[in-house]
């Protein structure tokens, strides 16, 4: 070996392979050695079998139909990490304990750059002669880089907590600002970034996606405290494309959501959970110029009324508003676009006016599959009635602790909802023999009936129900969450 070679080990262990930069196939060096570069692979001459343990590739069939013939395993003898592929009639050589075995024998042996490192040798060559072929090498590796990072689809900066199962003194992290802003320069071809639970982010750190952002469709800022209307403006100019963003949390106002609403027109999926700032102004911005709108979560935004969404596009099927202070005219809003599947505006016992809730069968509902009104102490009968009629679709129903609905709403139930497959009556202290007899009555298609606490049922009325209707499963459990999985 000349002093102007470079050996090499396995980059796994270490182990010495007794093969040298010297040994590589110079007659391919062109454009067939630029291609063999850039999938991460260099031809050699030839190798020490007794350095490679050999493993023949299994084929279905007894010839290997690959044009260089048989393919057999190349592992490293000490670790079994896979170094590479030899081609060609390779069982001749299996008998061979040590020796270099010329490219006679292999028509081709083609060795993996990333499972190979530079042996160290500096104490037998110059540093001079060595560093020229290891900067060979290192090119072939900064290229191999340079794919990874242009291959990289997601990057997950923090806890990506879930909203349901997580304590927030725990998962609070701190962020440096420069390591972000390196990341998100390296991987400029992202679609999922996700940020959550970096409390102490400044507007600052989402600069660099005004820049590299454009192929960015999903982003998570879940409890970014510290971001405001000037960090979401840099999103909206740098990630046109962007269908989904999660803002839990997140001090924003009706500013910064029509910055984001003008630029983001692609916006299908959005999460506004805790945003106290925000109104129907906001609102109105999204679902006028996000047409494709599929789903959206203002849960404890108690500014929103619901009349931001008056007009908005027939593609929202998800929407939820639990704890939220609606008006009347803003269910009606919600419903406008006619293509809701699923609503959830539980918890609005001191909130919403009268009957206010009435509109939802009133003719835009049709479509509705999955309806949460739990904790809705004010719905009456004429509610009940007007909806059970006013949405034929329903699936799952939940009325736990609507103490309200009497015998007329739970018979309305029993005749008009002819596909509902899951009801809950957790707490339903309106809810007595006649009215479960309603229910076994009808509902044909029920499968699952939630009831807990309901102190007007006798365990008699629940036998009865049991034996007559022994497909439906009386579940004595209270669940708090119907939304559909493939939402969100």
């Amino acid at each position: 070996m000349s002093q102007a070679d470079v050996s090499y080990s396995c980059g796994s262990c270490g182990y010495p392979l007794n093969l040298a930069s010297s040994n590589r196939r110079t007659s391919e060096i062109g454009s067939k050695y630029r291609k063999s570069i850039k999938k991460g692979s260099i031809s050699f001459e030839s190798i020490d079998l007794s350095r490679f343990t050999q493993l023949d590739e299994p084929s279905c069939f007894p010839v290997c139909l690959n044009h260089h013939g048989l393919k057999t395993k190349l592992l490293c003898r000490q670790c079994g990490v896979q170094i590479g592929y030899g081609y060609g009639d390779a069982h001749i050589m299996h008998d061979i304990e040590s020796s270099t075995v010329p490219n006679s024998q292999y028509k081709q042996i083609v060795i993996k750059i990333r499972a190979l490192q530079p042996l160290d040798t500096t104490n037998q060559l110059s540093t001079n002669e060595v560093s020229a072929d290891r900067e060979s090498f290192g090119l072939a590796c900064h290229r191999l880089l340079h794919i990874q990072n242009a291959s990289r689809k997601s990057l997950e900066f923090g806890c990506s907590f879930s909203q349901l199962n997580y304590s927030l003194h725990k998962t609070f992290i701190n962020i440096d600002l420069c390591i972000l802003d390196k990341l998100i320069n390296r991987f400029r071809r992202l679609e999922l970034l996700s940020l959550c639970g970096c409390v102490n982010l400044q507007d600052s750190g989402l600069i660099q996606l005004q820049n590299y952002g454009s192929k960015l469709k999903s982003l998570y800022l879940d409890c970014c405290f510290k971001l405001t209307d000037t960090g979401l403006s840099s999103v909206a100019i740098g990630c046109p494309n962007l269908s989904f963003i999660s803002l839990y949390r997140v001090s924003i106002s009706d500013n910064g959501l029509e910055l984001l609403a003008k630029s983001c027109h692609f916006l299908k999926d959005l999460n506004l959970e805790w945003c106290s700032l925000i109104t129907d102004c906001g609102m109105f911005s999204i679902t006028n110029n996000c047409r494709e709108l599929r789903a959206v979560k203002i849960s404890h935004c108690e500014k929103i009324k619901g009349v931001g969404f008056e007009g908005c596009s027939q593609t929202l099927a998800c929407l939820e508003a639990d704890f939220c202070k609606l008006e009347p005219e803003g269910i009606v809003g919600m419903l406008s676009g006619g293509g809701l599947e699923y609503l959830n505006v539980s918890c609005l016992s001191w909130c919403i006016r009268g009957n206010g809730l009435r509109a939802i069968g009133g003719g835009f509902g049709k479509n509705l599959r999955i309806l949460n009104l739990r904790l809705c102490r004010t719905v009456g009968d004429d509610t009940i009635i007007e909806i059970s009629k006013g949405c034929p679709m329903l699936k799952e129903w939940n009325l736990s602790l609507c103490t309200e609905i009497g015998l007329l709403g739970w018979e309305s139930i029993g005749i008009y909802c002819c596909k509902l497959e899951r009801l809950h009556v957790n707490g339903c202290r309106g809810l007595c023999d006649r009215g479960l007899l309603a229910l076994r009555n009808g509902c044909k298609r029920l499968s699952v009936i939630y009831i807990t606490r309901c102190q007007r049922v006798s365990s008699l009325a629940m036998t009865m129900f049991q034996i007559t209707r022994w497909n439906v499963e009386m579940k004595l459990e209270e669940v708090m969450c119907i939304m559909p999985k493939h939402f969100f």
